[in-house]
């Protein structure tokens, strides 16, 4: 029992920040619905950057999406402050009760002291110091071996709301728009590949790929590739190496396309990456491939999966690559034939 839990039957709205990449954004998806189910008449809104908006865009828990422009730091002093203090006052507007705040993003910390909310979560972060303490109520340790999701759900933990196990789900909504164009793309049922990663040192190598994506069209299945606008060379490295011709939409798909997409995959094929976390979250059985970076914190949630790695001692190492060469050893020596395995164990069931 939290001696100092928040009584939120005395909230009337909440807001939760989480200013990080696309995957991240996902990942906090559960805290939004976990927080409605315990406290109903809460409106629940979030606060990310513009380009991660569309992850929780249409949540049925969110009340309001608010947004901050990754390019505002480029812009001249002036309209920057014209964003700033437009998106202060809109947030100000709302009076917030409580502010949770998942990541050590200092905006969070100064968002918890100015918007005059009676409870404020967020990190334990020593790093910062005492100010950085000093503004919250509530304080939660960021613990780092555990999967990303709970973390984020320690936050609500702090503050007494225990999430039941059926309500931890990664929740995205792709919206009626992207269903029908997912319907229209591709009618026969497929594996779907998506190999790229903004970070080449998490990707297993175009030949295996190639040589994956060859095996399954051998064995009837329908394949196709994704990638994100600045990963289709990546793809192009990958078909040319191939013998058989899959479906390429790579750089084709907005977000909430790509999220439909998935949806409609008989198996999804990936590195830890974003589209990885959405094909979880559209509940489709996954086949992940993990180097550098850990899967107990960061793998597939709550979905039917296989996460694929080699035996190297030192992983996961979190570097950008053996020595920060962006190359990582325990991807580039890990076989077609045990991600072949798990794909055909998945398909088979």
């Amino acid at each position: 029992m939290v001696k100092d839990a928040v009584p939120l039957g005395e909230c009337g709205r909440a807001l939760v920040v989480k200013l990080r990449h696309h995957g991240d954004v996902l990942l906090a998806a559960p805290v939004l619905s976990v927080l409605k189910a315990h406290a109903p008449a809460i409106e629940v809104d979030a606060l990310v950057y513009d380009d991660t908006a569309p992850m929780l865009a249409g949540h049925p828990a969110l009340a309001q999406l608010h947004v901050i422009g990754r390019r505002w730091r480029s812009l001249g002093v002036l309209d920057r402050l014209r964003h700033e203090n437009a998106l202060f006052r809109e947030l100000r507007g709302r009076r917030y009760d409580l502010v949770l705040h998942l990541s050590e993003q200092p905006r969070g910390a100064w968002l918890a002291r100015t918007l005059g909310a009676r409870f404020a979560v967020g990190p334990v972060d020593r790093d910062r110091g005492s100010w950085w303490h000093r503004s919250f109520t509530h304080l939660y340790p960021l613990v780092r071996n555990r999967h990303q999701v709970e973390v984020n759900l320690d936050a609500l933990r702090r503050i007494g709301v225990q999430p039941g196990l059926g309500e931890r789900k990664v929740m995205f909504v792709p919206g009626d728009a992207a269903e029908a164009r997912a319907r229209e793309l591709v009618v026969e049922p497929f594996v779907h590949m998506h190999p790229a990663s903004r970070w080449r040192f998490k990707c297993w190598p175009a030949e295996r790929n190639a040589a994956l994506a060859d095996r399954l069209a051998d064995e009837g299945h329908r394949v196709v590739f994704t990638a994100a606008p600045d990963e289709t060379g990546f793809i192009d490295e990958i078909l040319a190496k191939m013998k058989s011709r899959p479906l390429n939409l790579a750089g084709k798909l907005s977000l909430k396309e790509l999220g439909a997409l998935i949806g409609r995959a008989r198996l999804f094929i990936g590195v830890d990456s974003m589209p990885m976390h959405l094909a979880a979250a559209m509940g489709v059985p996954t086949v992940a491939l993990f180097g550098p970076s850990s899967e107990v914190i960061w793998g597939p949630w709550n979905v039917e999966q296989r996460v694929v790695t080699t035996t190297h001692s030192c992983r996961p190492c979190g570097v950008d690559g053996c020595g920060g060469s962006k190359v990582s050893e325990c991807l580039t020596l890990l076989g077609v034939e045990p991600v072949h395995a798990a794909a055909q164990e998945l398909l088979a069931k």
